[in-house]
């Protein structure tokens, strides 16, 4: 990769998305998906993921310093996500999952050719706390909005299954919803999603509190950056503890996982955006 210039293939990892999700249209439609066939596609997936991969690394961690935003975060979370849902996949039946899923990959990797991110932090390339810190820290928040998607998805599901949805009964939307997994399934991927992702926040939230000296050059300021990542902390462990002590699930969870990660939202893609965008600042 480092023959080419970053800007010669930024968009690969779009582009094989976009062939991967015609070539899953195409393939479902002829003949359905055997075994040989969904193991094609995992290792496909595999192989992408491995390019998206080295893409953002070098598009994140270039010569001249650690350049980021909001777009290289979302292709972050959005690589984070299908990584987890790859592995999840080869023990769970969710395979009417992947193409929703993929087509975020797919968006999402194709944000950073539109807003570029700015040189944030020359050290940051050779700092291995600081590297260790921002993966991390990535992947905390690619799992968890992974969970908070897969908790809207949940609550379309759960409100068509119920018929609170005005939904044609022979619509692509209705066929879709009754091909997803079932509830209990949908919710157990859920929660794996929060257990990983919780762990790996706590691990970003507190080596960001105990090292901010040594990770950012600078002591702890109790910003609001902080403050909403705290709160998310404390969201998030809250729902875990009540769904070990008193079985939480159904909607009283997928309402708990959304209120969680709007704080994390707040805390980490919001600030980025309302900089960039909004104020047009780094």
């Amino acid at each position: 990769m480092d023959i080419l210039s970053y800007s010669s293939y930024e968009f690969l990892p779009s582009v094989l998305y976009l062939i991967l999700l015609l070539f899953l249209s195409l393939r479902s439609k002829a003949t359905g998906q055997s075994l040989v066939f969904s193991a094609l596609i995992q290792a496909a997936i595999f192989v992408i993921l491995l390019i998206h991969g080295m893409v953002i690394h070098d598009s994140v961690f270039t010569p001249q310093g650690f350049v980021f935003g909001f777009a290289q975060d979302l292709s972050l979370i959005a690589w984070a996500g299908l990584a987890f849902y790859w592995f999840q996949s080869w023990f769970m039946p969710i395979s009417s999952l992947r193409w929703i899923a993929v087509l975020f990959v797919m968006i999402y990797a194709f944000l950073p050719t539109i807003f570029p991110g700015a040189l944030l932090s020359p050290r940051a390339v050779s700092d291995p706390w600081f590297k260790g810190h921002f993966i991390v820290a990535t992947i905390a928040v690619g799992l968890l909005s992974l969970a908070a998607m897969h908790a809207m998805l949940m609550s379309v599901q759960d409100r068509a299954l119920h018929r609170q949805l005005a939904i044609a009964p022979n619509s692509r939307l209705a066929h879709w919803l009754e091909d997803l997994p079932p509830l209990m399934t949908m919710e157990s991927l859920l929660f794996n999603l929060l257990y990983v992702g919780f762990a790996l926040l706590t691990l970003t939230v507190f080596s960001g509190l105990f090292f901010s000296q040594t990770l950012f050059g600078k002591p702890l300021v109790f910003d609001h950056k902080t403050v909403f990542a705290l709160i998310s902390w404390v969201l998030f462990g809250s729902l875990l503890i009540a769904r070990w002590r008193v079985g939480l699930r159904g909607r009283a969870a997928i309402r708990w996982v959304l209120s969680a990660y709007t704080a994390l939202l707040l805390a980490y893609i919001g600030t980025r955006f309302v900089m960039e965008v909004v104020l047009q600042r780094a």
